[in-house]
C-alpha cells in the first residue's frame, strides 16, 4: 500500500485557506483531488465526478486511469461512481478481481492495474451531484481510517459545488431581474408613445400593445420596442 505524503491535518488546513470566491469550481476540485491524492492511505489516482441533468463527467483528475475508468461507467450507465453520486453513500470495491456488482467494470479496472476504488458521494445539491473517486493498485488498499479521510475531502468539495451552484443562481436571477427591467422600461416608453398619439389612457395603449402582440405573434416587449424605435427613427429627421 502507498504511503501518504501529506498529513490530513496539514491538508484540511491549506483547504481551509482557499477563499471560495477567489476560485473557479475546476481549481477548487483540483485541489481538492490533488491533496487527496497524495493524503489518503492507499490512493494511486483520483477524480471527481458531476453529474448534472443525468449527463456525467470528470470534472478533474490525477491522471488517466481515473478518467477512463470513470468514463467506461459513463458509456455504459452503471459502475460505483454513479451509484455513490445520487445516493451519497460511499461504495468501496475492496478487490476489482471478485467484485460481482460491476462486473465488466471491474475486468476492465482490474486488467488496467487497479485493484481497488472507494468512490464517496458528494451531498445532493438542486441541480448537481456527483462523486469523490479514488483507485488504489493492490486490493484492499482503503481501510477506516482511509475512507474516513476520504469522506472529508468529499466534503470539501461539496462546499464548492453548494457555493459554485448558488453563485451560478443567483447570477441567473440578477440577469433575469435586469432582463425584466429593461423590458418594463422599454414597454413603458412605447405606451407613452401611444398615449401622446392617441389620448387614450395607460390602460388603453398597454391593451393596444397587446393587441398587436396576438395579432403579429411577436412579444409584447419586441412590439414596444419596434414602436420606440420607429419614434426614434422618425424624430431624426
Amino acid at each position: 500500500m502507498s504511503q501518504p505524503s501529506t498529513s490530513p491535518e496539514s491538508a484540511f488546513a491549506e483547504l481551509g485557506q482557499i477563499r471560495l470566491d477567489e476560485v473557479t469550481l475546476e481549481q477548487m476540485l483540483d485541489k481538492v483531488a490533488e491533496l487527496a491524492n497524495r493524503t489518503i492511505p492507499g490512493a494511486r489516482e483520483v477524480s471527481v465526478t458531476l453529474v448534472r441533468g443525468g449527463a456525467a463527467r470528470t470534472a478533474v483528475t490525477t491522471g488517466e486511469i481515473a478518467r477512463e475508468l470513470d468514463e467506461w461507467q459513463y458509456r455504459e450507465g452503471f459502475g460505483p461512481c454513479l451509484d455513490a453520486a445520487p445516493s451519497g453513500d460511499s461504495v468501496s470495491v475492496p478487490d476489482t478481481a471478485t467484485e460481482s456488482r460491476w462486473p465488466g467494470w471491474a475486468e476492465h479496472a482490474s486488467n488496467a492495474g487497479i485493484g481497488s476504488s472507494l468512490s464517496v458521494g458528494l451531498p445532493i445539491q438542486e441541480a448537481v451531484t456527483g462523486a469523490l473517486n479514488v483507485y488504489g493498485g493492490p486490493p484492499d488498499s482503503f481501510g477506516p481510517e482511509a475512507i474516513a479521510t476520504a469522506e472529508t475531502f468529499a466534503a470539501f468539495a461539496a462546499v464548492a459545488l453548494a457555493n459554485a451552484h448558488l453563485y451560478d443562481a443567483t447570477a441567473t436571477l440578477a440577469e433575469q431581474m435586469r432582463e425584466a427591467m429593461r423590458s418594463r422600461a422599454v414597454i413603458e416608453q412605447a405606451k407613452g408613445i401611444i398615449m401622446g398619439e392617441r389620448h387614450c389612457s395607460s390602460q388603453e395603449a398597454f391593451a393596444l400593445l397587446s393587441k398587436i402582440s396576438q395579432d403579429t405573434n411577436r412579444k409584447v416587449r419586441d412590439v414596444a420596442a419596434a414602436l420606440v424605435d420607429r419614434a426614434v427613427g422618425t424624430g431624426r429627421r
